[in-house]
Order: C-alpha cells, then structure tokens, then sequence
C-alpha cells in the first residue's frame, strides 16, 4: 500500500467519525444543531451538505457547480470595473444570453434537487419536536427562494435574447458616430386596414450624443415638400434638386416626404432594389433608405440606422410598459372622423380624451398621437413627440426588468430596425447617460420658421448644427 493510500485510510475514519456524516441519533440535540446546519450550509453553499453529511458524488457536483457559478460572478464584477463596455457587448449578444439562461435552468434546478437532498439527510424525525417544523419551514422557503431566483432569471434571458436576436441586425454594419452623434431615422409605420403600403405617419431623427447620451428629436412634418436629397444618393440622380413628387394613379399621388414609399417601391416595377440593392440585406428596405436620404438632405447631418414602430401594435408595447403618464392640454376626440365637411365631433366622436393629467394605455396614448380632426397638423407632430418621450421615460430599468417578457414580445412585434446588434450595449450605456438629462425636441413646423412647401434647406441646417453643437457655436 502507498503512502497516500495509507493517508487516505486513516483519514477515511475520520472523516466518517464526524458528527455531521455519523452523527449519534439519539442525540436529539445534536441532531437538532445538525438540522440547522447543513440547512443553512446547503443555502450558502449548495452541495456542502452532501459533502459533509450525504452523497459526496452528488455533492462534487454542487460544488463544482457553485464555483462554476461563483467564479462568473466575480469576472462580471470585475469586467463591470474594468471593461465594462467590453463585458456589456459580451453579456448582450443572443447566444451568451441563451448560454446564460440554460446555465440559470441547470442550476436552479440542481440547487432544489440539492435542497431536497438536504432535507433527507437532517432526518428530521431525529431533530427535538418544536424546531424540527421550524427547520422544515425554513429549508422549505429557501428551496422557494432558490427556485424563484431561477424562475425570474431564466424567461427574463430567454426573452432578452429572443428580443434581441429578432429586432436587432446581425448583418448590418457597425457604423462610428458622426460628428459626436448617432443619428437614427424613427418612423412610425401606419399599416392600418385597407392600404396596400406602409406610409410613415410620423418621421423623426433621434441624434444621441456618444460621450455624453444627450438625445435631441427632430420632427419633420410628414407633408414637407420640395427637400433635398444627401450627396451620393441614388435618389439625387432622379431628382437633383428637390424632391418634385410624383402623379400616378396606379400608385398613388404627392409630393410630400411621407410619399417616398409610394415613390420608390409602388411607382418602379424593381420595388425600388436597384436603387438600394444592400437595403434588404442589412435589414431596411428601399422606401426607408430613401427617407433616410431625404432627411440627411435636409438637415445636413448622416444618418445611420432606422427604427420603425408599427402604429397599430404600439399599443401593446404602451400596454406591456403600464401604460404612459401624459398630462392633456385639450379635449380631443376618438374615432374615425367626420364623414362629411363640417360635421362637428360630437357627432362621430367615440369616445373622448379629457384634459388633464392621465395615465394612458396604449389604446388611449394611440388615439392621443393621431387625433388630429379638431386641431392642427403640427400640434399631432407635438404630441407624437411627447407620446415617444413618455414611452422613453417609462422604460426605466426597474419597469423593464419587472415586464421584460412582456415588453419583449411587444417589441418583437411591434419594432424593426437595421440597428446592428453589436451596437446594442453602446446604445444602452448611452441610455442610462441619457437618463440624467433632459431630451431636446426641435419641431421642423411653421411655428418654428420653416416654410412646408418651400423649406429654407440652409436655415434648418444651421438649426440642426447649432442645437447639436451648442458649445461650438457660443466658440467654447
């Protein structure tokens, strides 16, 4: 026999002699103290008790599983210190989520097998009669904490990677900021029944600050007229100077910035893909390229990415969030509109929106951005303004995390965007920024001096640059 296996034998006894693994079970109060132990010693440590008192197989592997655990722990801690851009872009790529959550399942699953266990090797018959119930009670509701944990965890990262692998691009290309900013196109898609194309009821540039988060939105009325097209698009060739509309029946009509999709994709038998023929690779299609074209035309700035919201589901993402506070400045009414000139609201009015503070769901805050039938054009872009901001403000970390899943699956359905996702956790680090300050809103309307027919190009550039770069211009 060797000299290690001569080790091992005398300490086999010993090991075996230990109260915890050979305990004298007519020792009540031993076996009581026992019972609290391993108890406690399973929670803090899942797979000492087995070690100590059980299955040493079973308990190598809740050890090895723990420090498997615990040694994750500490390289996110220490990569949240040191490489936190780094670990974000790691920590929210699909697969490391999907990879993650089945870790959360296993374990979960292997810390209530653990639990059980435990609660067999206590033999609480054995323990004194008033704190056996107590020792049972407490294994039972650490067991409930442990499966809780895993319960909450696990569809929280199954649902962040189904979201973020179905939204966001994975052969889009990660473009660096433009002048200090990115800038991405938002359009809120109107697919409502009885149209054969998606036209954009609202369209707006979201320019995020990449050092410091701050996000300026500026809407540009969806009627504008005669806008420039950006150097280098396919869209300066057809029309070099501004954007002349268009007159064909089959197609429909106009001239204004939200007719692009008509233009591009229903009035060109190629649907427009030989004008953007990358556009459905990288996620976009042509009808949005071409808005994005236009709108770098007009304010003189590049724009990378788009975001589309679907009006008619935006409702349930409102609805997933818990709805939206909006404080209402004016009676509006909902419903479809007058069926004839001049029939007054309380007429065809469904159902009213009543001034003052409220908490809306999605239905309400959807009536709320498109009621436009007793008030103005511009003063709809003004609340389909302030109805994003609200949607951005309630999507605090805590309100997402509590509703992930639900926002989750929301978003998959309601939002598309050519937003790669290697871009996901940049835009993240920026939201939390963006959260210390106040958004900028810029409305391109006539209350602010443009003109929708004949808009001063150079004068909404300077707009744009001076409120994009205030420090500049002050020569700071």
């Amino acid at each position: 026999m060797t000299l290690a296996a001569d080790r091992m034998a005398v300490r086999e006894p010993l090991i075996n002699a230990t109260p915890l693994r050979r305990p004298d079970l007519a020792d009540a109060k031993m076996m009581t103290r026992r019972g609290w132990w391993l108890v406690v010693m399973n929670f803090l440590i899942p797979g000492s008790a087995q070690s100590l008192a059980g299955n040493r197989r079973l308990g190598k592997l809740g050890l090895g599983s723990t420090l498997v655990m615990w040694t994750l722990v500490i390289l996110a801690a220490l990569g949240a210190l040191l490489w936190r851009s780094g670990l974000t872009t790691i920590l929210l790529h699909p697969i490391t989520l999907f990879a993650l959550a089945a870790v959360v399942v296993l374990y979960a699953v292997l810390w209530l097998i653990l639990s059980i266990d435990t609660l067999r090797i206590v033999r609480l018959v054995k323990t004194r009669a008033p704190q056996r119930f107590l020792i049972a009670l407490l294994a039972i509701a650490l067991a409930v904490v442990q499966g809780a944990t895993g319960a909450f965890a696990a569809p929280r990262l199954f649902a962040a990677a189904g979201g973020i692998g179905s939204i966001f691009s994975s052969s889009a290309p990660v473009v660096a900021p433009s002048d200090g900013y990115y800038n991405v196109l938002l359009l809120g898609a109107d697919s409502g029944e009885g149209r054969d194309s998606v036209r954009f009821d609202s369209i707006s540039v979201v320019s995020v600050n990449a050092e410091t988060g701050a996000v300026t939105i500026t809407g540009i009325p969806r009627d504008l007229q005669h806008f420039p097209f950006s150097d280098g698009s396919p869209m300066r060739e057809l029309y070099p100077n501004y954007f002349e509309g268009h007159a064909d029946p089959a197609c429909g009509w106009g001239s204004g910035i939200n007719q692009l999709t008509n233009a591009v994709a229903f009035c060109r038998e190629d649907g427009g893909e030989n004008l953007y023929p990358d556009a459905a690779r990288h996620g976009s299609e042509p009808a949005i390229e071409a808005t994005k074209d236009a709108a770098e035309g007009l304010m003189g700035i590049e724009i990378s990415y788009f975001i589309s919201i679907d009006m008619q589901g935006f409702e349930a993402l409102i609805d997933a969030l818990g709805g939206v506070d909006i404080t209402v400045t004016e009676r509006l009414p909902e419903g479809p509109g007058p069926s004839y000139e001049g029939q007054p609201a309380s007429e065809w009015a469904t159902g009213w929106i009543e001034e003052g503070a409220q908490r809306m769901n999605g239905e309400t805050a959807l009536w709320y951005a498109r009621s436009r039938y007793t008030t103005s054009d511009w003063d709809r872009m003004q609340r389909q303004r302030e109805l994003q901001e609200a949607v951005i403000s309630q999507m605090t970390p805590q309100n997402v995390l509590n509703r992930f899943q639900e926002v989750a699956s929301a978003g998959s359905d309601v939002i598309r965007t050519d937003v790669p996702q290697g871009l996901v956790s940049t835009f993240v680090d920026l939201a939390v920024l963006a959260r210390e300050q106040e958004m900028t809103s810029i409305e391109l309307n006539p209350d602010s001096g443009v003109d929708q027919e004949w808009p001063d190009v150079a004068a909404i550039r300077s707009m744009i640059d001076e409120a994009l770069h205030p420090a500049e211009e002050e020569g700071e």
